[in-house]
């Protein structure tokens, strides 16, 4: 079976590397991406919008199925496009997407069919009818762009925002640069409990979800600093997470099979990966928002622990007749190597020493996220996050020291967060959600 993955970052390395093991998997990427170039049969590099030459570089290499990894081709209709040649594809329609695309269709959708998880919220187009909600509000408030803003556009009031009246210079930001593509606001109420992420495949009606990961979105240790694209994650060996009970995942999966139905009904049958990011708080789970596709650093942890072939899924996925997916009973640890300084980094175009040998033989993984290879060959990092580093073992303290070990056979103007995972930090969300169910 050949498969085109699109994209060009540690996601999609990851998905490359999962299908590589039953399916010959072929890359169109923005970048080139040393691991993924290695895995590939062949590979393009070019603009990832550009779907005309998606089109041909699938059809010269007679590939049928694609595997869509980032969400901004997802927004543009990707799937679509490619279906109009007969090529199929892991991922949502345009239509289908905006349960993360428009996170106005994403709350509506749940106000409309009732679902479970839903919070209090406004949606608005007008920037004075937002500072009149926000002032009404006696609580604080989360702001969110209405699109896509690569997961760096939400602020939080006691986090990035010191009060409400900043959430309000952030609304007049966001009315006058357009961010995320419109000039308009999502208000949140401020949810309290701890987060994490449910992924699932989805055939269009079937769902089978994979186990509970938990990210860190936060730039600096002891989760301070501005929210990031992911600095690290972490799954358990009961596919649960330490504060997260069995009643409260299968609650969580079934606000997503709700969520999936009404796809259905008010737009149009979801296919992919749906990525459920999830608040537990002391009135059980709530939705904070879904992606239409693998989270990144999330994807890293499920598929290092899957126990079938992926590629088989992804073709059940297709053609509707999605079964089940079977994950090892191992817990995994992730953490992102990424420039200096980042998010502010001035590091970008320096050069990354990755010794991979060094790291394999410690039974540990590398993911190339946002660097280039250069004519030289040599790996360069660029602004953003550079490398996924993971390891797998039988309890999460046992994979976080093996992860930690592993990153220092990574050389360059870089650092990470060494408290990712650790039990310390664990044990200060476990005793947080006591707190928070009292």
């Amino acid at each position: 079976m050949k498969v085109l993955v699109v994209g060009s970052g540690a996601r999609e390395h990851a998905i490359a590397k999962a299908l590589d093991k039953t399916a010959d998997v072929y890359t169109y990427m923005g970048r080139k991406n040393p691991g993924l170039a290695d895995i590939s049969k062949k590979y393009h590099v070019g603009d990832e919008s550009d779907f005309s030459c998606i089109i041909k570089f699938a059809k010269d290499n007679d590939i049928k199925m694609a595997f869509i990894g980032p969400e901004a081709p997802l927004e543009k209709g990707i799937v679509d496009e490619l279906a109009k040649e007969g090529i199929c594809s892991v991922g949502p329609t345009k239509a289908a997407a905006q349960i993360e695309t428009n996170k106005a269709f994403m709350r509506k959708l749940f106000e409309d069919y009732d679902i479970a998880g839903s919070i209090k919220y406004g949606t608005f187009y007008d920037m004075d009818e937002a500072f009149e909600f926000i002032d009404s509000f006696d609580e604080p408030v989360v702001v969110k762009p209405i699109g896509l803003t690569g997961g760096k556009g939400v602020k939080i009031v006691g986090d990035q925002l010191v009060d409400n009246e900043e959430a309000k210079e952030y609304v007049k930001e966001i009315f006058e640069q357009k961010m995320g593509g419109f000039e308009g606001v999502v208000i949140e109420e401020l949810l309290v409990g701890e987060e994490y992420t449910i992924q699932a495949f989805v055939d269009g009606e079937h769902l089978v979800a994979m186990p509970a990961a938990q990210d860190h979105p936060h730039a600096f240790e002891g989760n301070k600093g501005p929210i990031t694209g992911g600095m690290g994650s972490y799954s358990d060996t009961n596919h649960l997470l330490p504060f997260l009970s069995q009643e409260e995942y299968d609650a969580s999966v079934e606000i997503m099979k709700e969520t999936i139905d009404a796809i259905a009904k008010e737009a149009e049958p979801y296919k992919g990966i749906l990525y459920g990011q999830f608040m537990i708080t002391k009135d059980g789970p709530k939705v904070i928002e879904y992606n239409a596709r693998f989270g990144d650093p999330e994807s890293m942890n499920v598929l290092a622990v899957i126990d079938d072939d992926f590629a088989k899924i992804s073709k059940q996925i297709v053609c509707g007749n999605l079964e089940d997916a079977k994950f090892e009973n191992k817990a995994s640890v992730c953490k992102y190597v990424v420039p200096n300084n980042y998010p502010n980094t001035e590091a970008a175009d320096t050069i990354l020493k990755v010794d991979e040998e060094k790291i394999k033989d410690l039974d540990a993984q590398v993911y190339y996220a946002a660097v280039y290879q250069d004519e030289n060959d040599d790996v360069r990092l660029t602004s953003s996050r550079a490398l996924g580093v993971l390891a797998v073992r039988d309890t999460i303290e046992e994979a976080e020291i093996a992860c930690e070990e592993a990153i220092k056979y990574i050389e360059g103007d870089i650092y990470h967060r060494s408290d990712v995972a650790t039990k310390e930090l664990l044990n200060e969300k476990i005793k947080h959600m006591e707190e928070v169910r009292k």
